[in-house]
């Protein structure tokens, strides 16, 4: 699925207040249509599941959109880790202080669904 499709099949859905529009994700907050991600969806959904974003946050949502968009598909919590470790250190960039930041799924799950990514193959 590229950028702008939707999900095919029914799917049960929600509708997240970002602004002054109403925008639908599925019922775990994944967006429908993945052209409407901006800064306030994610601000929004975070909000829905009691995280606060720190510039840390908004450098993995970043990453990760960027890897999506480069390659088409999400990145691994491995590639992640080599990443970030090397950006901000072996400790900060690890495994579990990668979960530590996005405690409701980890970086893949919940780091995904902020950056208005797909769910990746194998959630249910």
């Amino acid at each position: 699925m590229k950028d702008g499709e939707r999900r095919q099949g029914p799917q049960p859905q929600r509708l997240l207040q970002v602004g002054d529009r109403q925008i639908p994700t599925d019922t775990e907050g994944y967006l429908v249509n993945l052209d409407d991600w901006s800064e306030e969806f994610a601000q929004a959904q975070a909000r829905a599941e009691g995280l606060e974003l720190t510039p840390r946050h908004w450098e993995l949502i970043r990453f990760l959109r960027e890897h999506f968009h480069t390659h088409g598909v999400q990145a691994q919590v491995r590639v992640m880790i080599r990443h970030f470790s090397t950006v901000w250190g072996a400790q900060a960039g690890s495994n579990h202080a990668l979960h530590e930041l996005f405690p409701v799924g980890g970086p893949q799950k919940q780091g995904n669904r902020l950056a208005g990514l797909l769910r990746t193959k194998g959630e249910h």
